[in-house]
């Protein structure tokens, strides 16, 4: 179906009819994650690998925290004492996944789950079994094994033995450099090329539907615009947690070089294209058309990210599926004190556990309750908080929000009715929530969401505080990424069509492809996925090539 979202494929006769600039065996279009393992995978199975980048690589995996999804008796997990197995690591990340993908392909993720760690290590990254003393969002430098998502939740583990399974590349700071810089290294080292600030716009198809390559657009290297549009870059992905708008405006200042400088090139692609390009945050129509009730978050993600891999694969025939699962971090923990907290919505009413994972409660949150979540604290409570969150004890993304909102988001009083009155809630309905939550922490009944006992709090004595944590709150931006996208065939990675048919010459892996993280979002699952995703993709490309090669060779030799 050409012309879907505004792009064309370039249709020929044969690949013969075009003056190619450049071939390879299997073309990489977006080389972060995905396409860094898609391009060692291939190239160390003998083919000739180009990878193309927008910027200079990285994509969302050098932004991210580096945490990589594993278990299944691990040997951090031993190191630190836990035993795990595969089938506990599947049995919670079915409730996890859901229909994202089957059982089958699911069960094969967690049983390769070791090796593919193992694998990352043959390549350079570095893990460790330090485990942080309490449950927190994004442990810091001094741990890299951590209860990630909902696995120790006693809703969760009643179902599945808990095990610490999100695995934190070593490295200063937030590890996504230090897990990408490795993998780029090894693609490289095996032969795999790379051409950054280099833009596939159309794919190439030949009368029969095959992908025969793209057209790219490429900023001459060395070039006074190339420079300029990667200090753009740079500011843009520096900025924009913090100025947003600003970085939007020095993304629209990159897409006008690109525009007038970039130099068109023909790619092609002798086996395969891969599309590794990331999901769609960044593009705001898409979000607006798929999931509008998350468009007042925070989109989180590398500027690529903008659904145009996605858009490529519609240009040949490709499906989608799953577009409007977005993942919305509510993360309040640390501290944690927050989580010993209870949360509320516009109607006073409690809704969720509060130290459920962050993205869950994010889902809970805008899914279920408009977008509101109200957290309810004591005076004790809040000075607990704050002692929570000095200098050395959290990062600083994660201390600054909580100061702003005791600052200058906190609404405070001596009497909960008082407090209700203040914040424009059903008095009557706030106390019951209280009462209900400080007679759970008292033991004096169990708790009506099946909170940790050491996670629940009397709330009896005031002052109370309330803040108001919604998903519009500007002090305490609620960070949004895209979880669907093209539609592949589980086995092999390659695109599926709208009859669910193959299309030939063409893979999708990563955030750019509905995976094993499309459902729910759970720390490290997404880089677990590009990971298996990428790997999947190219070994599959490189075993029809095998296979061809096999063919001809017995063709020669009939002859």
């Amino acid at each position: 179906m050409d012309g879907v979202n505004g792009l064309t494929a370039l249709r020929v006769n044969s690949a013969d009819q075009l003056p190619w600039d450049d071939r390879c065996d299997l073309l990489v279009v977006g080389f972060g994650g995905a396409g860094a393992c898609a391009a060692i995978e291939a190239a160390s199975r003998g083919l000739s690998v180009l990878a193309l980048d927008r910027f200079e690589g990285g994509g969302a995996t050098a932004l991210s925290g580096g945490v990589v999804y594993a278990g299944g008796g691990t040997p951090y997990q031993r190191q630190a004492g836990y035993e795990d197995t595969s089938e506990a690591m599947l049995n919670y990340l079915c409730r996890e996944v859901g229909e994202a993908v089957s059982r089958e392909t699911l069960k094969d993720f967690c049983e390769g789950s070791r090796e593919q760690l193992a694998w990352l290590e043959r390549q350079g990254a570095a893990f460790e079994a330090s485990v942080p003393p309490h449950k927190t969002s994004y442990p810091s430098d001094q741990y890299y094994l951590y209860y990630s998502g909902n696995e120790a939740v006693p809703a969760y583990a009643a179902s599945a033995k808990p095990a610490p399974r999100g695995h934190r590349t070593k490295g200063p700071g937030m590890s996504g450099a230090s897990l990408f810089a490795p993998l780029k290294a090894s693609a490289l080292r095996h032969g795999a090329r790379l051409r950054s600030q280099c833009e596939v716009r159309r794919l190439v198809l030949d009368l029969d539907d095959k992908v025969l390559g793209v057209e790219a657009w490429q900023l001459p290297s060395g070039s006074r615009a190339a420079r300029q549009h990667a200090r753009l870059s740079r500011w843009a992905a520096a900025i924009h947690m913090y100025a947003p708008a600003l970085a939007d405006r020095l993304r629209a200042r990159q897409r006008h070089i690109e525009q007038t400088s970039a130099i068109r090139q023909l790619i092609r692609a002798e086996q395969a294209v891969l599309l590794s390009s990331g999901g769609f945050i960044f593009n705001r129509d898409l979000v607006r058309q798929h999931a509008p009730q998350y468009l007042a978050g925070l989109p989180l993600g590398a500027t690529g990210c903008n659904g145009s891999g996605i858009a490529l694969g519609q240009s040949a025939g490709g499906s989608v599926a799953r577009m409007d699962k977005v993942s919305a971090w509510r993360f309040i923990n640390p501290p944690l004190a927050w989580a010993r907290g209870l949360i509320v919505n516009a109607r006073g009413q409690r809704y969720a556990n509060e130290e459920i994972y962050g993205a869950t409660l994010g889902h809970a949150m805008v899914e279920e309750q408009d977008g509101r979540a109200i957290l309810i604290l004591n005076q004790a409570l809040v000075r607990e908080a704050l002692s929570q969150v000095g200098p050395g004890k959290v990062w600083n993304f994660q201390r600054l929000p909580v100061l702003l909102n005791l600052l200058f988001n906190a609404r405070r009083s001596t009497s909960l009715a008082g407090l209700a009155k203040r914040c424009h809630l059903p008095p009557e309905l706030l106390r019951q929530s209280v009462e209900r939550y400080s007679r759970a922490a008292r033991g004096e009944l169990a708790d009506e969401f099946g909170k940790s006992s050491a996670m629940l709090a009397n709330l009896d004595q005031g002052p109370w505080y309330a803040l108001d944590l919604s998903f519009t709150s500007r002090l305490f931006p609620c960070p949004v990424i895209t979880l669907g996208g093209l539609k592949v065939c589980e086995a092999s990675g390659r695109v599926l069509d709208h009859a669910g048919q193959p299309i030939q010459g063409l893979y999708s892996a990563g955030r750019n492809a509905v995976g094993v993280a499309s459902n729910l979002y759970v720390s490290g699952l997404s880089l677990a996925d590009c990971i298996y995703s990428g790997r999947r993709a190219a070994a599959h490309v490189a075993d029809q090539f095998a296979l061809q090669t096999a063919r001809s060779g017995e063709q020669q030799c009939n002859v």
